[in-house]
Order: C-alpha cells, then sequence, then structure tokens
C-alpha cells in the first residue's frame, strides 16, 4: 500500500471534522471522562514541539478512552489576557485585539494540523466577554462573600511592565514577563483572602490522585505550620511585641540567657514610639535602605546579615523578666508571621549571622553540634532549657511549653502559613475591568450582576502610565460613574485582574461554554465535574493549581459547583529541551516548530516522537535521527498490508500478539507511552520475521496503534474494509 501523509492527514482531519466524532456527546447515560490539557498562553512565537509533548499524552488516553465506549470530553481553549500580549501590542504599534485573534488563529492551525482530537465545539477564550462576565461574577461573589480586600502595603513593581506583581510572579526578584529586576513601592493593592482557604486546600490534598511530588510543592507553597504566639512586653510601655515560633521549646535561647528579639524594618511600633528612640535618625535610614530591596533580596539565606539596634526600646522576657534588647533588620517581613521574631541563634542560621555579626551570646538549648562552627538545626536533648532541661522528644518538649506558656496566659497554640493573601490587580491594559465602583458616600461597591461584564473599552491608547497607574484612569468615560447604591457621582475601579483570573476556572466552562445565564449548566456540570485528568507542567503545580482549586472550592463552598475538589487527578510532562540539550528559547535559536516537523515527516510521525523520545514525566533533548527512526517505524506499519491476507490467529504470533495488546493498554495509563511504542516496534519486528500476518491481527495493531498515529491507522483501517473509524 503506498501512503502519502503530504495528502492523507489533511483528508483524516478533515473527516474526522465533519462526522464530529470528538464532539463530547449530551447522551449522560454514557461513563465519561474528561481529560484536561493546560490551555496556551496564544504568543506570538506561536507553539513549539513541548507544547505537542503536553497534550499528546492525554491525547493518547482520550482516543483510547473513545475506544473503550466512554463518553469523552477534551477541549481546548486560550488564555489571552495578560502582559505578554499587551507589550508585544505596544511594540508593534497593534491592538491586544488584533494580537490575541491573529495569534489564536495561528495556534490552532498548529493544532488542527498535528490532529488532536479536541472538541472544537467547546473553545474557549478569556478575552470574550461571553467569558469574562462571568470571571467578574466569580469576583462580585467573593468580594460579597469578604474574600475580596484592598490594602496599602509595599508590593513588588516592575518598573519596565509598569505593574504590581505578585510574589508569585516575581520570583527570584525578577518579573516573570520581562525579567526585569523589580522595586518596592507603597501601593494600595486588591487582594484576595486564599489564606482563609489554607486548610482546606491542604486537607483536600487527601482526596485527589496526585504525584508525591506535586502534592509537595502544594503543601510545601501553602506551608502550615503549628507553634505558638508568644508576647513580649515592652520595657517601660502598655504594649506587647507578639512572636510566632514553631520552637517554642527554644524559647529558653532568647529568654532564660537573653539574648535578642528582631522585627521588620515596617514594624508600626517603631513610628508609635519613635519619640523613645534615640538613634532615629540611624534608624529611618536603614528603613529606607530597605525600601529598596525586594522580598528576595531581603530573605536570602546568604547574604551579609544588617540591622540596627532600637535605642530605647526593649523587650522583657515573659519567662524570667529580664530585659532583652531589640534590633530591626531586613531579613524579618512584616508580610510573614507578626513581622517580629524571637531570636534563637544557636539553632537559626540566620539568627546565628545576625548574632556573630553584631556580637551576641550565643547559647545552645538542644544539645549538639557546635555552636562556634555555626548553628545546630536538629534535634537533641534539651539543656539551659530549666524544667525542659534532659527531654529529647521535640513534641513532648512543644507540649510541654505550649502547657505552659497558656498556663501563665503569656502565649497560646496557634497555627500559621507561609502562603500570604494573593494580590490581584494590575495597573496595565489588556485584562479583565474589576467590577468595582468606589463611592465617597458608600465605600466600594460592587457592580450589580446584571449589569456584568463590566467591558474593557475599546481605545487606541493603552500604555501604561508613568506613575504606575493603569491606563483605564486615563478614559473619563470609563472612570466617571454613578454609584449602584445611592447613585451619586463615583468612579470605576481602573486596575485589572492578573493573567491568573481566567485560567482560574476555564475547566468549568468547558462543560457548557456557550450559556449566557450561568457559569454553566448545573446538570451538565453534575455529569462532567471533576476533571478525571489533568495534565500540564510543573512550573503550574504551586500557582495556577493552588489558584484554581481555591476558586473551585469557593464556589463548591456557595453551592456553584457539585464537587470539593476540582481535579481527581493530576499528572506533568517533562520539557524538550533543544538539540544542545538546553532549554528551548527563542533568543538561543534552538525552538522546533511542530509546523517544519509536520511538513517533513507528517504529524504521525511527530506524535509518536514525542511519546517516544524517553519518560513521559522526564525532560529529553531533541534529536532528528530519532524522529527519522520513528518515521521508519511507521513506514514499515504501512508495508503490512503487502503481507496481511486470512482471518484468525497466526499460532507464532498469538502469544506476542496477546501480550502487546495487555502491555500497551497498561502502559497508556501508567503514561508509560515510550514502552508502548517500543513495544509496538517489537510486535512489528516479530511479524516482519515470521513473513505473514491475518487481516484480523492487522486489524488489532491499528486499534492498538491508532491512539498515537490516528492517520496512518486510519488509511490502514480504510484500506481493509473497516466500519466506520479506527479512533
Amino acid at each position: 500500500m503506498k501512503y502519502d501523509f503530504t495528502t492523507s492527514d489533511k483528508k483524516w482531519q478533515d473527516k474526522w471534522e465533519e462526522a464530529g466524532i470528538f464532539h463530547a456527546s449530551d447522551d449522560r447515560s454514557k461513563p465519561k471522562f474528561y481529560g484536561l490539557v493546560e490551555f496556551p498562553y496564544p504568543s506570538g512565537a506561536g507553539m513549539h514541539v513541548g507544547h505537542i509533548k503536553a497534550y499528546s499524552g492525554l491525547e493518547v488516553v482520550s482516543r483510547k478512552r473513545r475506544m473503550q465506549g466512554y463518553n469523552v470530553l477534551f477541549p481546548i481553549g486560550f488564555d489571552a489576557f495578560g502582559l505578554p500580549t499587551e507589550n508585544y501590542a505596544i511594540k508593534n504599534n497593534m491592538h491586544p485585539r488584533a494580537v490575541t485573534d491573529k495569534n489564536i488563529h495561528h495556534f490552532i492551525e498548529q493544532l488542527k494540523r498535528v490532529g488532536f482530537s479536541f472538541d472544537w465545539t467547546r473553545t474557549v477564550d478569556t478575552t470574550d466577554e461571553s467569558y469574562y462576565k462571568w470571571t467578574q461574577w466569580i469576583f462580585r461573589k467573593m468580594f460579597d462573600a469578604g474574600l475580596v480586600f484592598r490594602d496599602k502595603t509595599l508590593v513588588n513593581y516592575c518598573p519596565s511592565c509598569k505593574c504590581v506583581l505578585s510574589n508569585e510572579d516575581s520570583q527570584g526578584g525578577k518579573c516573570d514577563i520581562c525579567h526585569s529586576e523589580v522595586v518596592q513601592r507603597s501601593k494600595d493593592v486588591w487582594y484576595l483572602r486564599i489564606t482563609a482557604y489554607a486548610d482546606k486546600l491542604l486537607d483536600g490534598l487527601r482526596h485527589v490522585d496526585y504525584p508525591a511530588n506535586i502534592r509537595m510543592q502544594q503543601e510545601n507553597w501553602i506551608g502550615r505550620s503549628t507553634g505558638a504566639f508568644v508576647n513580649f512586653t515592652l520595657a517601660g510601655l502598655d504594649e506587647s511585641l507578639r512572636i510566632y515560633t514553631t520552637r517554642p521549646d527554644t524559647l529558653f535561647g532568647a529568654t532564660y540567657m537573653v539574648t535578642f528579639m528582631v522585627i521588620a524594618p515596617e514594624h508600626p511600633v517603631i513610628d508609635r514610639h519613635a519619640d523613645r528612640i534615640a538613634n532615629m535618625d540611624e534608624v529611618g535610614a536603614y528603613r529606607e535602605e530597605c525600601a529598596k530591596k525586594t522580598e528576595f533580596e531581603r530573605t536570602q539565606l546568604v547574604k551579609d546579615k544588617t540591622g540596627v539596634r532600637l535605642d530605647g526600646i526593649s523587650a522583657i522576657n515573659p519567662i524570667t523578666g529580664a530585659e532583652i534588647p531589640v534590633y530591626i533588620s531586613d531579613y524579618v517581613m512584616m508580610g510573614y508571621g507578626t513581622g517580629a521574631i524571637m531570636a534563637v541563634p544557636a539553632h537559626d542560621e540566620r539568627d546565628y549571622d545576625f548574632a556573630r555579626k553584631f556580637g551576641i551570646d550565643i547559647i545552645p538549648v538542644i544539645e549538639g553540634g557546635n555552636i562556634e562552627d555555626g548553628a545546630y538545626t536538629g534535634d537533641g536533648r534539651m539543656i539551659n532549657s530549666d524544667f525542659l532541661n534532659g527531654y529529647t522528644n521535640k513534641k513532648d518538649s512543644i507540649e510541654r511549653m505550649l502547657d505552659y506558656l497558656e498556663e501563665k496566659g503569656i502565649g497560646e497554640r496557634g497555627v500559621q502559613y507561609k502562603m500570604k493573601d494573593w494580590a490581584f490587580n494590575r495597573q496595565r491594559y489588556w485584562g479583565e475591568p474589576i467590577p468595582i465602583v468606589h463611592c465617597p458616600k458608600c465605600g466600594m461597591v460592587g457592580v450589580p450582576y446584571d449589569e456584568l461584564p463590566l467591558r474593557l473599552p475599546d481605545v487606541e491608547n493603552f500604555e501604561p502610565g508613568e506613575g504606575g497607574e493603569s491606563p483605564l484612569a486615563k478614559i473619563d468615560s470609563f472612570v466617571n460613574c454613578t454609584c449602584p447604591k445611592c447613585g451619586g457621582q463615583a468612579k470605576r475601579e481602573t486596575d485589572t485582574m492578573p493573567q491568573w483570573a481566567g485560567s482560574s476556572w476555564y475547566f468549568i466552562r468547558y462543560v457548557d461554554p456557550h450559556n449566557d445565564n450561568a457559569l454553566a449548566d448545573p446538570e451538565a456540570m453534575k455529569y462532567w465535574l471533576p476533571v478525571d485528568w489533568y495534565n500540564g507542567g510543573m512550573e503550574h503545580v504551586t500557582r495556577h493549581l493552588i489558584y484554581s482549586r481555591f476558586w473551585y472550592r469557593f464556589l463548591y463552598d456557595i453551592g456553584v459547583v457539585p464537587t470539593p475538589e476540582p481535579y481527581a487527578k493530576r499528572s506533568a510532562q517533562g520539557m524538550i529541551l533543544g538539540a544542545n540539550g538546553v532549554k528551548m528559547s527563542k533568543s538561543l535559536g534552538n525552538v522546533v516548530d511542530p509546523n517544519d516537523v509536520v511538513d517533513k515527516f507528517g504529524a504521525d510521525t511527530l506524535r509518536t516522537y514525542v511519546l517516544f523520545m524517553g519518560d513521559y514525566g522526564s525532560a529529553a533533548p531533541w534529536n532528528d535521527n530519532s524522529v527519522r527512526g520513528c518515521k521508519r517505524f511507521l513506514d514499515r506499519v504501512v508495508s503490512l498490508t503487502d503481507i496481511a491476507s486470512g482471518r484468525g490467529e497466526t499460532p507464532e504470533l498469538s502469544s506476542a500478539f496477546h501480550k502487546t495488546v495487555k502491555k500497551v493498554t497498561e502502559d497508556i495509563e501508567a503514561m508509560k507511552f515510550n514502552t508502548a511504542i517500543a513495544a509496538m516496534m517489537t510486535l512489528l519486528n516479530d511479524i516482519c520475521d515470521h513473513g505473514s500476518l491475518t487481516l484480523d491481527e492487522l486489524s488489532v495493531f491499528i486499534r492498538i496503534l491508532s491512539p498515537f498515529a490516528p492517520h496512518v491507522c486510519e488509511e490502514l483501517w480504510a484500506a481493509i474494509g473497516g466500519e466506520g473509524f479506527a479512533s
């Protein structure tokens, strides 16, 4: 049989689309499978082969599920708001809408050329008004529930993008988008109170099928810790410094042997008692220096420790009544804990370095290590600790100290989280308008639900302001409005939502994407949700995964969605590296365009290779020779029609066929796609060595290969007179 992928690929793609075989059915009597891939951000550069690998895993699973009789929902959409598109639009003097439409068109063309079995009737675009109406609706619901608030704080500001970034978007002190250094700036910021859901997000991990490394990253990001709040009274003042510690058993290291306390440079106690601080000029200069540093710079473990002692402010040891000095230092942050710490230098690396720098005594309270060499952070027998002396079990020591603190009324048990509330605004144009009105009489008022969507005005000048102000603030017709509550003159909020907003609930919209009256039909959600299997990149297992679980759990709590968790199962693919073994990058010139591979070798070669190149969850370099090897494998499969005849089983091949079918079936479920393909290659060798096979056996081979290489398999299926489609 002759096979020409240059005509066959498009032929079968058209036939699938005409027949609608990948459309999720309205027949809810069938068992369902909802396979989800992270929808792409449609950049101007288009997709690279890494995207193809990301989607190919569940593509194979979804095709297999259809063959097993499931009603399959395998959708795709586009996460299209955000800074990259806007920056590109400014640079190229285009409107973000035009840029977005152009990029989405190119992405769709690339995806269709590979033959993905997406249900294209359910495509969503986060920038479409009919979509972001419901993004705003969810925000309004959170606002009504008290989960949205506004606060003035030091923020991460990108001078290049001219907008505020969350901690998550400025890791390492650099902007995620343009990689510029971020600076600290005081600003009013919108927050989502995600910390109110910290326990639910952690507890929900017990009820889902996530790999251990993904579960651990989620747990570490949220960072729940149990410990104690302890009050250190300020000497001569009717005020206390409240600290939080996970190791109250080491309190004697801060009090019994009298060491020190450290507070954040921004701590309000400084301004309240500035008249008592003799070295306020030195303190003020240090605070100005700290304000120039990013949070990343301040909290680095390996850096010179700096600080200033507050001359005139001291704290009282809550156990012995002894006075201890109070310092300010940039490694203590107001956003973490209480903004004040008790220093235990013998058993904390930062405290140790600080004590060494300022010549403060270091007294061990846990036996082990050598304090001349550094802090000892392990466990051991308690020493220099009064009633805890001799205890070796950390849990027992902590419990005894917690009981003591509560008995004496100087502290209590408590819980803290590493995760902070979600900074939820951008001072840019290309994003969802925040549906809030500022009224001088009524305060902050939500835009009425029946007035949503609050549309993004169509403007020519969408460049950000130099002072960090949103470009929407320059549009009087948008800003000036009437208060929905009192009818008086008011002003609309001019910040927009971050890109994470639209991606926090898109998987819900897929189940009923054209509904004008609700997020989705409750019966559709009851049938399709939760997502059965969600695959994506490891880079999104903290931010996106936590954000979307938070939004979904909130919607569950208010009775909108049917289950507490959105994703029953989560998996992740490894990156495709450049041929030189480094991450693909346009600037490095090692990006592989999937269109180039399809043009040269056909869609099925690309599909097969990205799954054969190595373990699906691991990174692997691109190799042109291996691509050609997959092409040769498929060419040999096509040639099977030349040696196939008759019906039934070939005794010499029967065992090999049964073993291969079993292995491919199991390997697909385990995402061991490379070994599944290797097994089919081995079976092909066995067939060729034997010299013949029956048409029934060829039919089996076609069916197990078709999720990987559907175009070739459809051609073979038609050649042997198969009914319908092979997929």
